[in-house]
């Protein structure tokens, strides 16, 4: 019996970035900006509705060359599937086209490490990893990805998938970017929510992964992807990464003038 094709509709087309290809391809055109390229081996974009997030994930893509192979990692905002799941198979469509799961790679990634599980059930209503796609094909149509979510994780668990995904990217064919999906603090002053981020994104900057677990609890800064952040930092040390950019820091503030409440930014590089 044939492999049924797994194809993964968008679930907030429409809704964060525009429904129709024509009015897609405008959106991610005007936030990508011409600036210098590198090889980076993470990269940091948020997920959130464009119109508020758009200029800072379009910066952080306008800053790297993205390859032809992306390990695309996010939170699990739905509760659905394991605590990590890893979609191995299939294609997800946009707008603007689709973008296949490298199963060759996802395969490499199941089986180096128990904790990443195959699943497509926690793939199937979460934004935060669709919300990257637009970028990726707009920039590298022939770019394939492995998606995975973090719902839970412990430090010494983020570990071994950090140096797990390291192992998978040393051995795999060119270039792999280890793209990490995630939102700063969430719904507090702009203020608060500032000076919060500023205290996550030292420590990603300085690929201080125990630090970054540590002051998010501490400090009680709701960063969606902390975890799968401190896992790709591991992954990056083991890489042989050296230090963390900040390419653009910015909060939902700054796009609806409304300060009570708003949602941090940032697009991070990690080379």
């Amino acid at each position: 019996m044939a492999k049924r094709e797994i194809i993964r509709k968008p679930c907030v087309a429409g809704r964060f970035y525009p429904g129709s290809k024509a009015g897609l391809e405008k959106s991610v055109a005007s936030y990508l900006v011409d600036a210098p390229k590198e090889d980076a081996l993470v990269l940091i974009c948020p997920h959130a509705g464009y119109m508020y997030s758009g200029k800072t994930a379009g910066m952080a893509f306008s800053s790297v060359n993205i390859p032809d192979r992306i390990i695309l990692i996010g939170p699990n905002h739905t509760g659905m599937g394991p605590y990590v799941s890893v979609m191995a198979s299939g294609t997800w469509e946009i707008p603007t086209g689709q973008v296949e799961v490298d199963e060759e790679l996802a395969s490499e990634v199941l089986a180096s490490s128990p904790l990443f599980q195959r699943d497509s059930e926690a793939h199937e209503n979460e934004h935060s990893l669709e919300v990257q796609l637009p970028f990726i094909r707009a920039i590298n149509p022939s770019a394939k990805i492995v998606p995975i979510t973090v719902m839970r994780a412990g430090r010494s668990e983020c570990e071994e998938m950090g140096k797990a995904l390291a192992r998978v990217i040393s051995k795999a064919k060119g270039q792999t970017l280890l793209l990490v999906s995630s939102d700063m603090n969430h719904y507090e002053p702009v203020e608060v929510t500032r000076a919060k981020d500023s205290l996550a994104i030292e420590k990603i900057t300085a690929l201080d992964a125990r630090g970054l677990l540590e002051v998010t609890g501490k400090e009680d800064i709701t960063m969606c992807g902390v975890l799968p952040a401190t896992i790709a930092i591991f992954a990056a040390i083991a890489l042989g990464g050296s230090k963390g950019r900040l390419i653009n820091h910015t909060t939902s503030g700054d796009a609806s003038a409304e300060m009570e409440d708003v949602v941090g930014y940032a697009g991070i590089v990690i080379s």
